[in-house]
């Protein structure tokens, strides 16, 4: 079975709204089309944080996540998203497949904070030496910093699965061994949006309490708004909204749900994918946890 590189360009399209991001995307996509990653010498496992274990990295199909030492590590690991996909790899398909998770971090103590909380008990290598993207020299593009790797480490595929829907359906059609094509070139119809408010503070409240916050967008142009995936900077703010296309002169309304882990300061960012002309839509809230 021929496998071609794909970053789902279907979904990537309502990303972006810039010809040249999409052109550099696809290009960047390409540059990686059949790399062999190369892994660093004995690569320490341990489960939590804490017991050191034997894992062969060199078996069967592997889906490799590496997350920098930029901004806040634990918010990027989206920890209880990968336990419900790699459940769901279980569930699907036969093949072995592996999950590596290579962290470059130094602050272990929030690391071990959240595996616990989030219960992950899957291997997990604290790269603090960064060997493996010095091996590799990783995109520093977040989103391109997954892959999908055959049984020779060769990358398949490249994309966040917990990050991107259209990612986690290519690398579960991949593993159940149905044939993907590369595309590209995809023109999709966008409109336009209006945003009631960009920002909202939430203030200082009981750290205890979660905290609620409604973004209103209005399609304000002559398509149809559909919103294909809405991130957030951290695993304690989630989000829910309708998923039917919005039609022109309505509006959807974007509730955001906050729920602190301790007491602190925040400023979250919320992450809109959607056709419009101005995707994506950053939204913030902000406020103090007691």
């Amino acid at each position: 079975m021929k496998i071609l590189l794909l970053f789902a360009f279907a979904g990537l399209a309502l990303f972006s709204c810039k010809n040249s991001k999409m052109t550099e995307m696809e290009d960047l996509v390409q540059a990686w089309d059949g790399k062999m990653i190369q892994f660093p010498l004995n690569p320490v496992f341990t489960i939590l944080d804490e017991d050191t274990i034997d894992y062969d990295i060199h078996v069967g199909y592997k889906i490799l996540t590496y997350v920098d030492s930029t901004g806040c590590t634990s918010c990027k690991l989206r920890l209880p998203e990968w336990k419900r996909f790699m459940s769901v790899v279980d569930s699907v398909t036969s093949r072995s497949v592996q999950f590596l998770f290579f962290l470059n971090t130094k602050d272990r103590r929030d690391i071990r904070h959240t595996l616990r909380t989030d219960h992950f008990h899957h291997p997990i290598c604290i790269d603090v030496e960064d060997s493996l993207n010095r091996l590799n020299n990783f995109p520093k593009d977040m989103a391109f910093q997954t892959f999908l790797l055959d049984k020779t480490n060769k990358i398949i595929a490249i994309g966040n699965p917990v990050l991107n829907p259209k990612v986690k359906e290519l690398y579960l059609k991949v593993l159940q061994g149905e044939e993907v094509e590369y595309k590209k070139n995809i023109k999709v119809i966008k409109t336009k949006v209006g945003i009631g408010q960009m920002a909202v503070s939430l203030g200082s409240f009981d750290w205890k309490k979660e905290q609620k916050a409604t973004f209103i967008l209005k399609n304000t142009g002559n398509h149809p708004l559909v919103i294909e995936h809405v991130n957030t900077s951290c695993g304690c703010t989630t989000v829910d909204y309708p998923e039917e296309p919005v039609r022109p002169r309505d509006s959807i309304s974007l509730q955001v749900t906050y729920k602190a882990d301790h007491p602190e300061h925040f400023n979250k960012t919320i992450i809109v994918y959607c056709n419009a002309e101005s995707s994506p839509l950053r939204l913030k809230i902000s406020g103090t946890a007691k």
